[in-house]
């Protein structure tokens, strides 16, 4: 999934991927249905978690089971971006305090 998501940013963004220096040198986004979309369809990812940074915005964590995983950022305004992207994603348990 990792390759597809680069190769997508990298093709939305009209770069080859030889002049690339990262795979999130440039930030893709989209109307969030689209990449929402995109992401569960075509990729195989799952929406696993996700949070409020301010009161337009939301982090969206995607992953696969093979722990892959998206880095998202949702805008008020009907837009979502891929921010990070990376592998081995680790689900942690809560330790119990006690």
């Amino acid at each position: 999934m990792f390759r597809h998501i680069t190769g997508l940013a990298l093709i939305a963004l009209g770069a080859t991927p030889a002049a690339a220096t990262s795979p999130i040198a440039d930030i893709l986004c989209e109307p969030s249905h689209t990449l929402a979309q995109k992401l569960s369809r075509q990729f195989g990812v799952t929406r696993f978690a996700r949070g409020t940074q301010g009161p337009d915005q939301v982090m969206e964590v995607w992953t696969d089971e093979s722990g892959d995983w998206t880095l998202v950022m949702a805008y008020a305004t009907g837009k979502s971006c891929i921010v990070a992207m990376g592998k081995n994603w680790d689900k942690v348990q809560a330790e119990n305090p006690a």
